[in-house]
Formats: structure tokens, sequence, C-alpha cells
């Protein structure tokens, strides 16, 4: 007995169980993915086999706690008992817990929800009475659904035989078939059952001769111990949009015993009533009803006593002399190991975005109106060259009129130029003019314009389609039409769009960007962008409408007036009457301010967005981070191999340098954050952003004295601000989506996505070390840099443990107050689940005496990167679920990933031979 406790409470079976844990869950998105949320939870999260290993992970857990006598050092207690309690937690909750939905039309009192959970419902009806049974049923498109239920009644036997499952894709049960073999007095029939997802089902109904058989498969209704009338639905809408800004159901709850109080649910403001929480989920098109998710969760209590025994006990340990985390600081800070930063005067010197064209801009292919090629071009050239010096002022003037995009944000016109200029030609500048003057041109004078060569394209095979020499890289909105105005890639724009996204190649995907280039080409010279006149009439929610739209739908003197602001002021600029088109400029904003006084931003804040605009801070300091990382780690380098240099001071000025850039990209995080009016990491580009800013914090603050650290601090910022900036992440400010507006949010994500910083350090420091390890043999000198490395390395997956823990579970905060509910195993929760036990068992790996080594730590720490990855770039576009941007078909896998993929691998299997450093960082 005593042999097995042993192994039962040993660390290799807490890996072991840790590694079962996280693969089986990794494992289940991909079945959720193809075969729907059902067989996920059948075959993995449900499944005996998983609960087993989670009450086996709960079992170790506590005899180790016992074992080593973890109450002698509280904070280690603290932390390790908290997940024992979260997993008790969990248990009741699973066990004792059910979910459901609930629908109220306004004016209607409601006691009745419906299951989530599947039950196979059958009824059985004699002269003498009648006989009901459950079994609840959820069934799996993956693998067996074998069952069979006999049912005794008045000495008869009905039996109720699987027979085959039509899965619906995409998890739709209410679309699923079942179908089974009832057998009764000898006969068999076989009875095909439709999924059930609403107050009304789908029953069968079967004549057994004194027999009449009732089945159905699905949602089962349930009645709650108290009622809920929908007094009133309110939905707010952004400005001039269809998109939801809130939504709320004005409720009144009525008990049993005749008491009755009213509560308003709207988004992240949870119904509490007993154990059940009722969460705002959804919504009738025709805005007369709601529809409430309900949880019921006895296990709520142990499991907040969990997250916040988890989190004291993680936060103390960072402070605690005698933890792990601290014999590794302090053995870092004895060693006098030289950190550097090059000097980066030439950082801002010059940023992509302020670049001029390369190409000459007068010269076209062809003349589709019929005019003279030779007079247009020299029109175009005498006209780009006195627009140039002459439309500066007025353009800046004409860039703090306000529009209203389509989601209904309010911003300054300067934003919409540079996000037009920047999509058609990849920079914020061209030809000497900024955003703003090539806009204004485009908008004043397209029949110029659209002769001029600005629209980037880069693939050989579409230049050769459309007749221009290969070696330019840009066109005009004119060579891709022909004589008779006819679209010359019309056919091929079709053909590119239609073709899944894993089947379109390097030329279908620059045929879909250059045909989204045109049609937003197209938007500017008509005017169709640009929203900027709010309308008098007060039931269009203040929707402001492009020039057109109020020529056509104003009335009145309205109308009058807003068609002579329009004919006048663009008649003044083509002109080049900069005067009066200032004045028709300044009547516009007039008008603005008047008639859109609901909605129109202060003028500071207007001015506010441009100067973040034009600071162009982020592209500048993505360049920054590129060229400083890769000096750094040459420096680093030569260094390491030859210990003889010790260049102190420029250390100190590297440090300097470092210090100054983070202060601008805080800056910068936080300019955004005021004009955004939310926290600068709530969308793909933001976060990127701040994972950045959070590698740079961990390299700045923790870890200054150690050269290699900066350098892999500074190239994680790099990698993941070059990555933010590439055409495919939009880095415009939006609105948010209602759930997205709650303060737990921001605390959860915050800390959360800091935490990749810190992995993202450990990868590259992993990853330093392999290299060193390469170049060890007959460098003894080595053996202490790559320990040094290493605990460094160690030291940030602590950090990120910690966070991404607290953060993981900050959000099951965030999500109980939101929608009632704190775990879904939704695709984005699972992987971060599965990175948070990975990187668990990493930091663990030490406790098991052969694993105990800095090679191994390197190899683990780099590999474990890949959860990181998947969890917020994989889930994002490859798994369908509530957090990702996955529509079905996944994108191509970039061949950067495999060259990335193979180099890891590579260098793992070259420093593998001389992985051997015995002496390693003891925890006495």
């Amino acid at each position: 007995m005593r042999k097995v406790l042993d192994i039962l409470f040993s660390f290799k079976i807490t890996l072991v169980l840790l590694a079962i844990l996280a693969v089986g869950a990794g494992v289940a998105t991909f079945i959720e993915n193809d075969f729907g949320t059902s067989s996920a939870r059948v075959l993995v999260y449900n499944n005996i086999w998983y609960e087993t290993i989670l009450v086996l992970t709960t079992v170790n857990l506590i005899g180790i706690i016992l074992k080593f006598k973890m109450w002698k050092h509280p904070p280690r207690f603290i932390f390790h008992l908290s997940f024992v309690i979260i997993l008790i937690g969990a248990g009741v909750t699973r066990y004792m817990g059910y979910e459901g939905i609930i629908h109220i039309r306004e004016g209607v009192t409601e006691n009745r929800m419906i299951s989530l959970e599947p039950y196979l419902q059958i009824n059985i009806k004699q002269e003498d009475g009648s006989y009901y049974k459950e079994y609840p049923l959820e069934l799996t498109a993956l693998g067996s659904n074998n069952f069979s239920h006999t049912i005794k009644f008045n000495n008869k036997e009905l039996i109720v035989k699987y027979k085959d499952f039509m899965y619906a894709k995409k998890g739709r049960d209410d679309m699923s078939i079942l179908t089974v073999d009832v057998v009764l007095n000898g006969q068999t029939k076989a009875i095909k059952l439709p999924g059930k997802r609403g107050m009304e089902g789908f029953p069968k109904v079967e004549d057994f001769g004194d027999t009449i058989v009732t089945l159905e498969y699905g949602s089962k209704v349930l009645e709650l111990p108290f009622s809920i009338k929908l007094r009133d639905f309110q939905l707010d809408r952004y400005p001039g949009s269809m998109a939801p800004s809130s939504y709320a159901s004005e409720v009144t709850v009525i008990k049993n015993d005749g008491k009755e109080y009213d509560y308003r649910i709207f988004m992240n403001r949870t119904l509490h009533e007993g154990n059940f929480l009722f969460f705002q989920s959804s919504y009738d098109q025709d805005e007369q009803g709601t529809v409430l998710s309900v949880n019921n969760d006895p296990g709520k209590w142990p499991t907040y006593l969990g997250y916040f025994l988890l989190t004291l006990g993680l936060i103390l340990n960072l402070f605690d002399k005698k933890s792990r985390f601290w014999k590794l600081t302090k053995y870092v800070s004895s060693k006098n190991v030289t950190a550097a930063f090059l000097a980066a005067c030439f950082i801002f010197a010059g940023s992509p975005q302020g670049l001029q064209a390369q190409e000459q801009t007068t010269n076209t292919t062809t003349n589709t109106h019929g005019l003279d090629f030779e007079k247009t071009k020299n029109d175009m050239l005498a006209y780009l060259e006195n627009y140039q010096s002459s439309s500066k002022a007025t353009a800046e003037k004409f860039s703090k009129i306000v529009v209203q995009s389509n989601g209904g944000r309010m911003k300054p016109l300067n934003t919409l130029d540079y996000e037009i200029v920047n999509k058609l030609t990849g920079k914020s500048s061209m030809f000497g003019m900024n955003a703003d003057q090539i806009v204004l041109g485009m908008l004043t004078r397209p029949e110029i314009w659209r002769n001029v060569k600005m629209i980037k394209i880069k693939t050989p095979k579409l230049k050769k389609v459309l007749g221009i020499e290969e070696s330019r890289n840009y066109i005009a909105f004119s060579e891709v039409f022909d004589k008779e105005g006819r679209y010359i890639l019309a056919q091929e724009a079709q053909n590119a769009s239609m073709a899944k996204p894993n089947e379109r190649g390097t030329f279908e995907r620059e045929i879909i960007k250059l045909d989204e280039k045109l049609n937003i080409s197209y938007l500017v010279y008509n005017g169709n962008l640009f929203n900027m006149f709010p309308s008098q009439n007060l039931d269009d929610n203040n929707r402001w409408y492009n020039p057109l739209e109020a020529i056509n739908t104003f009335k009145g003197d309205n109308q009058v007036a807003i068609e002579s602001l329009i004919r006048g002021f663009i008649s003044s600029t083509v002109n080049e009457n900069w005067d009066l088109s200032n004045s028709f400029i300044d009547m516009i904003i007039q008008y603005q301010e008047k008639v859109g006084s609901e909605v129109i931003p202060p003028k500071s804040q207007i001015e506010n967005e441009i100067l973040f605009n034009k600071l162009s801070i982020f592209p500048k300091l993505t360049i920054a981070y590129m060229i400083l990382g890769l000096i750094i780690l040459i420096v680093a380098f030569i260094v390491v191999f030859n210990p003889k240099i010790q260049p102190k001071k420029t250390t100190f000025v590297f440090f300097i340098i470092l210090a100054i850039l983070f202060a601008l990209h805080t800056f910068g995080m936080g300019f955004r954050w005021i004009i955004s009016g939310h926290a600068p990491w709530s969308d793909t580009y933001e976060s990127l952003l701040y994972i950045s800013w959070s590698a740079v914090f961990a390299a700045v603050i923790f870890f200054r004295k150690s050269l290699l650290a900066l350098s892999a601090g500074v190239i994680v910022a790099g990698i993941f601000m070059f990555t933010a900036h590439l055409t495919s992440i939009d880095p415009q400010i939006t609105n948010l989506v209602p759930v997205l507006k709650s303060y737990w949010l921001t605390i959860h994500v915050s800390v959360l996505t800091a935490s990749y910083g810190f992995f993202g350090l450990s990868a590259i420091l992993g990853f330093m070390s392999l290299i060193m390890f390469i170049f060890r043999k007959n460098r003894p000198h080595l053996n202490e840099t790559i320990k040094h490395i290493t605990a460094i390395n160690e030291i940030s997956l602590i950090i990120g443990l910690s966070a991404i823990t607290i953060g993981n579970f900050l959000g099951g905060v965030w999500a109980n107050e939101s929608w009632g509910r704190y775990w879904g195993w939704d695709p984005k929760e699972t992987w971060a689940y599965v990175s948070i036990v990975i990187y668990a068992l990493v930091v663990h790996l030490r406790f098991i005496k052969s694993l105990n080594t800095p090679f191994t730590l390197s190899v683990a720490s780099l590999l474990a990167f890949s959860t990181i990855l998947m969890t917020y770039f994989g889930v994002n576009f490859y798994l369908s679920g509530m957090h990702s941007y996955a529509t079905g078909d996944p994108v191509p896998i970039p061949m950067w990933v495999y060259y990335v993929t193979a180099t890891v691998f590579v260098t793992i299997a070259l420093a593998y031979k001389n992985r051997d450093i015995k002496d390693t960082i003891s925890d006495t």
C-alpha cells in the first residue's frame, strides 16, 4: 500500500496527469470544431476517463501537499490548496447544477425554461394509466452512440435501442436526427427523432395497439420555483448604425409566496435568484422579446473561494523569500552579466509611412474616357505640382470634419483619411502629400486621381494579367478598366472570391485585396465613405449621411442648404480658391455642431485623435524594436563568446534608450485608451501592442542586468509589433460590443495578455540557450552564461504562469458576472487552460531529477510557447467559437510557420549532443 501511495503522490504522476489533461482538452477543441460541441463533451469533457484524470489529479495534489508539508510555506500551500477547492467546486457544479434558456415576450409572465442538456423522453399511455421515463442523452458524431433502455410496465417491456444519428454541422442540435428502434409486443419500429431546442418540440407518436408511445429527443421543459415577467425590452444602438451598444430586459421576479421585485438585466449585470443566475443572451428580431440564459450553480461559492485563494497565494509567492522565485532572483542578481543596448539615434529618423513614392505618378497605360493622352498627362502634372504646395492648409482644416463610421463611431476625417490611404498604398503619405491632401484630392478631382498610380500590388502574375511592367509596384484606378469601361479582372475576382480560403493561392489573395482597394477608391471618388451630415430627423438614431445621401434624403430648406454647402465646397476646391473652400469647411463644421450636437465629440477629443494619428507612435516603435533587438542580440553574443569585453558605460546608455522607448510605448497605449474610451487591448491589433508592451516591461523591470534577456524582450516586442502591422490586421479604433463593456474584462485581459510577453521572452531565452549549447564544446565559460539565462528563463516562466493563471480565473469571474457561467469549454478558454497546464508542467520538471537540467528547461520553454500561439492565433483563425474569427473554412497556414518550426527542431537536435550541464540551481 505504501508503494502505491508513493507512486500516486509522486511528481512523475503529476506530470503524466497534467500532460493527459492538456492533450485531451486540446484534441477536444478540434473534435468540437469538426463534429460539434456534443461530440467534444461526450468524448472528452464529460467522459468518465477525463473526469477520472481530474479526480486523480486532485488526489495527487492533496497527497503532495501532505507529503511535503506545504503548510509550512503558507503562499505555496494557499495556491496549491486553491486548485483542490476549485476542482471540488467544479465537481459540485458539474453534477448538481444545470443550464437552460428562457424566452419571454413583453408583457408575458413565464416560469418555464428549456434545458441545454439533451434528453430522450419516453411517454407510455394505456387505458389504465401513463408512464414516463427520461434519460440524459448527449450524442457524438464521432464514434459509437450505442444505448438500450428497457422500461417495464404492466408486465410488459418497452425497449428503445440506438440505431443511427445524423449529425448537423456546427452543432445545430435542433437539426440533428436520432433514429431509434422501439420494440414492444414483439413489434419493432424505427423512429426518427428530430433534435428539439424550444418549448414546442417534435414528438413522435407510435401506436402499438393497446399502447401509445411518444418519444422526444432534445431539450426538455423545466419549471422554475418562481416566475419572471418581462415588462420592457430595451435596445440601444450606436449612432447611425444597426450595431447594438447595449440591450436590457426590465423584468419583475414573482415568487411563489406572492412577493415580487423589479430588476434590470443587461450585459455584465446578471440577475441572481437563489442558485439561479439569469443573464442577457439574445433578443427577438422585432425587439419585443428577450432570451435569457439560465444557470443553476450550487458550486459558485466554493469556486469563488478557490479563485480568491489562488490569486492570494500566487501573489504572496512572488514576495515569499523562501520561494523558488526569490532563490532564482537572488542567484541572477548575484551574477555580473553584461546588460547593454546600442545607441539608437536613428530610430525615429524615418518611417515606412513617411516615404515618397518610388514611382512616377504621371504615366498611365490607358485612356478610358477618350481624352488626349498627352494633354491629360500635362494637366495632371500641373495640377499635382500646384496642389501639393497649395492645399496643405485646407486639407488640415478638412481633416477636422467629423464623420460617422458604419459601426457608429464618431471620429475626425483625418482618421478615415489615414485608413483609406494606408489601405490603398500601404503608407500614410505619398507624393510629398499627407493622407488628408490625397483624400481631399480624390474626392474633389476624381477625374485626375483615377489616373494616379497609388494602388499597391505585388504579385507578378497579377501584373502580367494587367499588362504592366513587373518592376512597377503601383497601378492607377483607371488601369483595371478597358476602353469601354469594363472591369478587366471581373472574372478573376469572382473566381477568387468563390474559392475556399485554404485553396486560395498568392494570386487569388492578391486579386481579392486589389478588388477591395478598387472598391474603396470608387467609394472615395463618389463620396460614399464620408458620413458627415447629421439629419434633423430625430427618428433615425442620430444617423449621419454622406453628401449624395444628404442631397437625396433631406427635405426643404435643410436640403437646399446642404446641397449649397456641398457644391460650393467642391467648386471652390476644384478652382483652388482655398479661402472660399475654408469658409465652406467652417460652415460644414458649424452645421455638424448644431444639428449633431447629441453625438459629436468635443473639439479636444478630435484634436487628440488627429495628434495621435500624426505621431504614428506604434509603426515607428516597430522599426525601433526590430532593429534594436537585432543589434543587441549581435552585441550580446559577441560579449558571451568574448567574456573579456565589459562595456559597462554602453550598458547604461542602452538601458536608458530602452527605458525611453518603453515610456513612449506606454504613452501611446494610454493615448489610445483616452481616444477610444476603452482599455487598449480589446481587439487583435491592440492586444498585440499590449503583448509587446508586456515583453519590454519584463525586460526593463525584471531583467535589465542581462544583455541576452534584454535583447530577447526587445525581439519579442518587435515580432508582435510587426505582426500587429500586417495588412490583414485592422488597426482602426472601433466601438465595443455590449458584452465587452466590463471592468472585469479590462482586468482579465490585461493580466492574461501580459503573461504572453513573459512566455515569449522565455521562448526566446530558451532558443538563445540552445544556440549556446551548440557552441559550448571547448568553451567552458558558456556554462555559467547558460545557467544564468536559464535562471532568468525560469523567473519569467513563474511570473508568466502566475499572470496567466490569475488572468484566466479572473476571466471566469467576468464570464459569471456577464453571462452567468464561468466556464463553457469554448476553444479560447480551453486553450488558455491547456497553456496553464503545460506551463505548470514545465515549471515542475525540476522535481524529476533526470529532467532538472538547463537543456530540458530551454527546450520545454521554447516548445510550450506553441500553446500560446495556438491560444492567440490558432483559435482565432482555425477554430470556431465565441472568441474566434473563424467562419468555417480555415485560412492557409503561412509558409514561415513551417520554416520556423523546422528551425526550432533542427536547433534542438544540434544542441542535444552538448546538453549535459549537471550543476543546477538548488531549492535549498
